[in-house]
């Protein structure tokens, strides 16, 4: 891939991209433009062309042209495992001799765009869960998806010793992370959660080295939230965590929880217990229910960490919605770890 260009500013690329004549044959009659944490994404009324924001941070590096080229390859190939359809390719963003931006022709390329299928806003699972549009045969398609999905992964050989080390190191700094004094911690709150999750890693030492040994932990999905599965049909479960394999290599339980724990908190329960039911039916595999809990406590927890991560970034003014965020996060991840007492 091309080296990084000095004389083509983030902001020229973003405006490129704002315009409708960006598309070419396509003609889009507008464009809408979302700006997330470590991108930005442009709609037109039948595609979503995502930009990756030149950033560094500890758990991932978008600084150069070929980190960001690596990684809409990655996106693409490892999306296309639960999205066959929807990811239609990684498309460069060129300079051409009279130093004007393209999309996808010749030129010298500046950057990596990646082209999807725009899928329908008033079928994503969060907004059917909060409109009440939620089907019983909507989560069975979901589920049965997903678990076609994990019996078809390889599995991934971790000695117990080392996933019962990751675990407790995930939980320990996560719960640090959300003793930081401006987050105004509920000690008492964290300490229970560390009790009751490092407690069972410790009572039931076998549990966690089964699933290690037994070829339930997988290069899975690793961001499985209700905002990245859209319910057509089949099912569109998509955006999984490209950036770092190691994020993304967890026990498929583990995954399960994660949407499981998310729909939990929109008040719909019964999506986590289809998914592990039909997933036991399907792989065979019908984990403890203390061991779900474990994972949905830890996967709260995360978020919470993520959701207090935000105020770093942002005014005082605006703290308090990402605050309560975590407080709500953190409420479930106890709910969640007094079951595994």
């Amino acid at each position: 891939m091309s080296q990084p260009s000095t004389d083509c500013r983030i902001e020229d690329k973003v405006a490129f991209l704002s315009r409708p004549e960006a598309y070419g044959d396509e003609h889009p009659e507008r464009i809408e433009v979302i700006e997330t944490h470590m991108s930005w994404v442009f709609l037109t009324e039948r595609h979503a062309y995502k930009l990756k924001k030149p950033v560094r941070y500890a758990f991932l590096d978008f600084s150069t042209l070929e980190a960001r080229g690596r990684d809409c390859a990655a996106e693409v190939r490892l999306n296309r495992r639960l999205a066959p359809d929807t990811y239609l390719g990684a498309l460069p963003l060129n300079l051409d001799d009279r130093g004007q931006l393209t999309l996808g022709d010749g030129g010298r390329i500046v950057d990596w765009v990646v082209k999807m299928r725009r899928l329908p806003a008033d079928r994503m699972l969060d907004r059917v869960i909060r409109e009440r549009r939620l089907h019983p045969a909507d989560i069975t398609a979901v589920a049965e998806h997903l678990a076609a999905f994990y019996s078809r992964c390889e599995p991934v050989v971790l000695s117990p010793e080392s996933y019962r080390a990751r675990l407790r190191k995930d939980i320990t700094t996560n719960l640090e992370a959300l003793s930081e004094p401006l987050h105004e911690p509920d000690n008492g709150q964290l300490d229970r959660i560390r009790s009751a999750l490092l407690g069972l890693l410790a009572r039931e030492p076998g549990w966690f080295d089964a699933r290690a040994s037994g070829g339930h932990v997988v290069e899975g999905h690793g961001d499985l939230r209700p905002e990245h599965v859209c319910l057509e049909r089949p099912p569109v479960i998509f955006d999984c965590l490209e950036f770092d394999r190691r994020l993304r290599t967890l026990d498929a339980a583990d995954d399960l929880a994660f949407l499981a724990m998310e729909c939990d908190r929109l008040e719909a329960p019964e999506v986590g217990e289809t998914l592990y039911r039909v997933y036991g039916e399907r792989c065979g595999d019908w984990p403890d229910s203390r061991l779900i809990a474990f994972y949905k406590s830890r996967q709260a927890c995360l978020r919470a960490k993520l959701a207090i991560w935000h105020i770093f970034e942002l005014p005082t003014s605006e703290w308090e919605p990402w605050r309560q965020k975590a407080r709500d996060y953190l409420a479930l991840a106890e709910e969640q770890a007094r079951q595994c007492e």
